[in-house]
């Protein structure tokens, strides 16, 4: 382990950014990185950070499950769901005997908004977020922000702490927050109403950014397992759009849209807020919800995605344009990562020769309740299959059955296990007794959480994923396909132009922006700082 020795200077004030920038786009799978190299804008925000930043090319989630709630409190917990509690985008509470959705909280109200879809807040998350143990380092004199178009994205990337948290009612097309935060909107988000910038946005329809020849590394021809995120008959570019303006704005999030709808709210948030203005470092969380929207439907070899992710870079650069006069170039510190990757269609690999499949979870418990029906003569013992866990009608088989509850457990992980495409069943408070190797063993590890887990784990071969036959795309999985994702820093005290092939883990950000500001890590945080990073800093390493 090395020893670090930090110099400093009599007189001399604690030397830190004036913003941190916490960037997580949704779905971002780690090989886009360098599948699209050659096509990155030169004043794109990808190119900006592979060429001026440092990027960490071995990141992984060491977990399960892969789910965006999950993702987003590794990140800015420095932890994982055995510790910070989010285990999944819902979960079975064993205490309440019901499902649980992460940031569901009915003793708070919709602000700017009166629907239930404002009634969110972090009150199931158990542990410190970064942004958190910034305000307590600055006696809450820091402002923290977290901004996305999921309310899951935004609301447990900021914390407990937060001033702010904000997301979008797609009933509304607005941008609301809940009371937990605040009694009333800020004059600047009011403001922002104003604009009406969803129906402009619509107005631009969604065509192809460059000629349709260019886009060699995705299917050219449209698939039937390529679904539509949106209504309307079109299942090919161009896609019109202007039709909804006015009238329907939850098409908006699955769009490139809604990508800049999220980056103009952003803008408005530094510059209503005056973040990064003083001394005092403030954080912005924002992360992008529309390219996890689009690679469910269209799959990741699908030009949709591509188109995505080429305007999205565009966007980033514009962003980052904007951050060098609001705030001033290398006055912040930026990251960017992502919250999981996804698997390819399961059809696009079967057409190709390689091996893959669909669960259908449903169709499974229905198969499953009907076996232990006809063996223990008792019915609806599973409940749910949920984060890749079953879930056992334990209070039922305690009445009837209790003697019997081993001989039901075993009986279903017998019989789950010669079903097509599970790998391993398992009992989840007896991981340490399967045959699972290190790290997928690790990952269930620490995704388990007693109090908010099901009762049987579900390993899926390589390749399968749970879902419909008529296609689309998911994630969940410990495979690297949903567990490699970027990460990229940029901006202050950040070496440019390196990159590490050391493996990382998601929870390994949290402590390093600690590090890097020289606060306190987050009270469950079991990541490592990454000491690349400080080859620009006075910190010695011995």
């Amino acid at each position: 382990m090395p020893v670090f020795f930090v110099i400093s200077q009599p007189g001399i004030s604690q030397s830190r950014p004036k913003l941190v920038i916490g960037i997580v786009v949704d779905q971002m799978r780690w090989d886009y990185l360098y599948r699209y190299h050659d096509r990155w804008h030169k004043d794109g925000g990808f190119r900006r950070m592979l060429d001026q930043g440092f990027s960490c090319d071995k990141t992984y989630l060491d977990y399960v499950p892969t789910y965006t709630a999950c993702g987003h409190a590794s990140v800015y917990t420095g932890s994982v769901p055995a510790i910070h509690g989010i285990t999944g985008n819902q979960w079975w509470d064993q205490k309440a005997q019901r499902f649980v959705y992460c940031t569901a909280d009915t003793s708070v109200k919709s602000v700017g908004g009166t629907s239930d879809a404002g009634q969110m807040s972090p009150v199931n998350l158990l542990s410190n977020t970064i942004c958190d143990e910034l305000q307590l380092s600055t006696n809450f004199r820091s402002k923290t922000i977290g901004i996305a178009l999921k309310d899951r994205g935004a609301i447990l990337a900021a914390g407990r702490s937060a001033n702010a948290a904000y997301w979008y009612d797609t009933d509304l097309g607005e941008w609301i927050t809940s009371s937990y935060y605040m009694k009333e909107l800020p004059a600047w988000v009011k403001n922002f109403k104003t604009k009406k910038l969803i129906d402009s946005l619509y107005m631009l329809d969604w065509k192809m950014l460059y000629p349709p020849s260019t886009y060699s590394q995705s299917v050219a021809v449209k698939k039937p397992y390529e679904l539509r995120s949106f209504g309307g008959p079109a299942r090919q570019f161009p896609y019109e759009l202007k039709k909804y303006a006015e009238t329907n704005y939850n098409v908006i999030e699955t769009l490139p849209q809604g990508n800049t709808l999220t980056t103009e709210f952003a803008k408005a948030a530094l510059v209503g807020e005056s973040m990064g203005k003083d001394s005092i470092t403030d954080f912005l969380a924002v992360s992008y919800s529309s390219t996890d929207i689009i690679g469910h439907a269209f799959g990741p070899n699908s030009i949709e995605m591509e188109d995505a992710l080429l305007r999205f870079d565009i966007e980033l650069g514009n962003f980052f344009g904007f951050l060098d006069k609001q705030v001033g170039k290398g006055e912040y510190l930026l990251f960017l990562t992502a919250d999981h990757g996804t698997a390819q269609v399961p059809a696009f690999l079967e057409e190709n020769k390689l091996a893959a499949g669909v669960i259908n979870e449903g169709q499974l418990v229905t198969l499953l309740n009907d076996v232990l029906k006809k063996e223990f003569l008792e019915e609806n013992l599973c409940l749910r299959i949920v984060n890749l866990q079953v879930v056992l009608n334990i209070p039922a088989i305690e009445k009837k059955r209790k003697s019997k509850e081993a001989d039901i457990v075993a009986y279903a992980i017998k019989w789950l296990e010669s079903q097509e495409g599970i790998s391993r069943a398992f009992r989840l408070d007896a991981v340490s007794q399967t045959t699972l190797q290190g790290s997928l063993k690790t990952q269930v590890e620490n995704g388990y959480h007693p109090s908010r887990s099901g009762h049987i784990q579900l390993v899926y071969q390589p390749g399968y994923i749970d879902g419909f036959l008529n296609g689309g795309t998911t994630h969940g999985t410990g495979y690297a396909y949903d567990t490699h994702v970027p990460l990229l820093w940029y901006g202050w005290q950040i070496p440019e132009k390196k990159t590490s092939l050391r493996t990382i883990t998601l929870s390994d950000i949290a402590p390093t922006i600690a590090a890097l500001l020289h606060i306190q890590e987050p009270n469950g945080s079991v990541g490592s700082v990454i000491e690349e990073l400080f080859e620009n800093s006075n910190i010695i390493k011995r």
